[in-house]
């Protein structure tokens, strides 16, 4: 070990040689609270701002393309050119809108009923993974088929209704007399026009005597009540959230009764009433996110554009992507395989940039609040070797006086720096840990109605780290070279002159 180090080592004792001064103790303390509190804060900021993206995400696509047209028949054309595209995983359309949903005397407003393509979807988003009761089995009834363009029948039009309706002989006869066409077969069963009237005696066969039962009960295989048992009808299947089920009373088999209120007014201004359907309630998820819980349900694509009248058209597509650090690229690649302006791409962060960027800005406050902490310790690193100075100017002398040179001198007093830098960043780093572990074991309950998650989260970034105690050896460093600088500079004669 050279001299050097020696003296630096040296000086960190006190007149007594014990293992370190007071000085020297508070000038690490102050660094290691210091490391430690920026530590912690950027842990639990990367936390907030991971659990925001693992949330959103989970539920979200990487990717959107999106139409300026409420007409989007031609998006199987759009998934085939968008898989194609290097970095894009998988493909699948979707359509959502705000609906009203009631169960029982309860009622939840502003949920967003989503129709998904069960075969696609679950390549595409995480929900399987969030699914906490139930299961998606059965979300798309077999042999379920999309609905057609032009979904409800108008006379005179020559437009056939859609698929899967009952055409009675009734119907095909009104039709076939509005458009003109004489040869249409009459309905089944159908009386003349003219056909004369005809007594039919009406006398039951216990006469008028009888009487009625008290309760008019259906045997349950003709209970047509679709809420009750499997009833004649088979309700489509729904998915909605935790947060969601207990704000209606409902669970798993439960029937919910969803109307969209946006289906007031058609395109032509005609009035039309809300449409209202019921569903069946197949699976809870959990996204842990209090917005998608408690605001977001999943239905089978065809039943939804049904169920909104869109015919065989969907809201858009979204996309997976292998890398979502990359998204900007693949949108850049997507907007120039489609290079039409009709469509519109959208990443994750577009659609969340409101968020994610309140979360950059609270970060670096907090980063720059705590790291005022580092600067604080660093004056107290300046303090504490400004007195060993002053404490060793008779040695510090006799050192210049045998011809150390004033480099030599710097080097003592910039090892101190770094060793007071290295102790304090390795304590304060120790410390941090254990507080980050103690976060996690003991976790912080949080109101999810205003933080959206339910507990304080923790995200240990080693990189972020190593930046911290990089910037907390490197500021105590430079606190060592302003005392250092004078120690060099001092005059022999001076340091040795008796004072009397």
């Amino acid at each position: 070990m050279s001299y050097v180090r020696q003296f630096a080592l040296r000086y960190l004792g006190s007149r007594k040689r014990s293992f370190v001064s007071l000085g020297t103790t508070f000038a690490t303390l102050g660094v290691a609270l210091g490391v430690a509190a920026l530590c912690l804060a950027v842990s639990v900021s990367g936390g907030f701002q991971g659990q925001f993206r693992d949330k959103i995400l989970g539920v979200n696509a990487h990717v959107l393309v999106l139409k300026y047209s409420i007409d989007f028949r031609e998006y199987r054309d759009v998934m085939k050119r968008v898989e194609g595209i290097p970095g894009v995983v998988a493909a699948a359309p979707f359509v959502i809108n705000p609906t009203m949903v009631s169960h029982g005397g309860h009622t939840a407003t502003g949920v967003l009923l989503k129709g998904i393509d069960p075969e696609r979807s679950v390549r595409v988003l995480d929900l399987p993974r969030t699914i906490v009761e139930g299961s998606l089995e059965g979300l798309r009834q077999p042999g379920a088929v999309p609905p057609r363009t032009t979904p409800r029948l108008e006379l005179g039009s020559g437009t056939e209704a859609p698929t899967g309706t009952k055409r009675s002989g009734l119907l095909e006869a009104m039709e076939a007399a509005v458009s003109g066409r004489g040869n249409a077969r009459a309905p089944e069963r159908a009386e003349p026009l003219h056909a004369p009237r005809t007594t039919v005696d009406a006398t039951p066969a216990g006469g008028f005597a009888s009487t009625l039962p008290d309760d008019d009960v259906l045997p349950q295989e003709l209970d047509a009540d679709p809420c009750r048992g499997d009833g004649l009808l088979k309700l489509p299947s729904i998915s909605i959230g935790r947060a969601l089920a207990r704000q209606l009373d409902a669970r798993v088999g439960s029937c919910l009764l969803v109307t969209s209120p946006t289906i007031g007014l058609s395109i032509g201004g005609v009035a039309k009433p809300p449409v209202a359907k019921r569903f069946r309630v197949i699976a809870l998820f959990e996204a842990g996110f209090d917005q998608y819980d408690s605001k977001l349900a999943y239905a089978d694509l065809y039943e939804a554009q049904a169920f909104y009248e869109y015919g065989d058209s969907v809201t858009g597509i979204e996309t997976r992507i292998d890398d979502i650090d990359r998204s900007k690229a693949v949108v850049k690649a997507v907007e120039d395989e489609l290079h039409d302006g009709v469509y519109h791409v959208l990443d994750w962060m577009d659609l969340n940039r409101g968020l994610f960027t309140a979360l950059v800005v609270q970060r670096i406050g907090v980063t720059v609040v705590l790291g005022l902490i580092l600067i604080v310790a660093a004056f107290t690193v300046v303090a504490t070797l400004v007195m060993i100075v002053l404490e060793k100017q008779k040695e510090i002398a006799l050192l210049k006086a045998i011809g150390a040179p004033e480099g030599d001198i710097v080097r003592i007093f910039l090892w101190q720096g770094l060793a007071i830098g290295t102790l304090g960043t390795a304590l304060g780093m120790a410390l941090g840990a254990a507080g980050c572990a103690l976060l996690v074991r003991l976790p912080i309950d949080l109101d999810a109605k205003v933080y959206f998650i339910s507990q304080l989260p923790v995200r240990v970034r080693p990189g972020e780290w190593a930046a911290i105690g990089a910037f907390s050896l490197l500021l105590s460093s430079l606190a060592a070279l302003i005392p250092a600088r004078h120690a060099a500079r001092a005059v022999p004669a001076e340091g040795l002159r008796p004072r009397g």
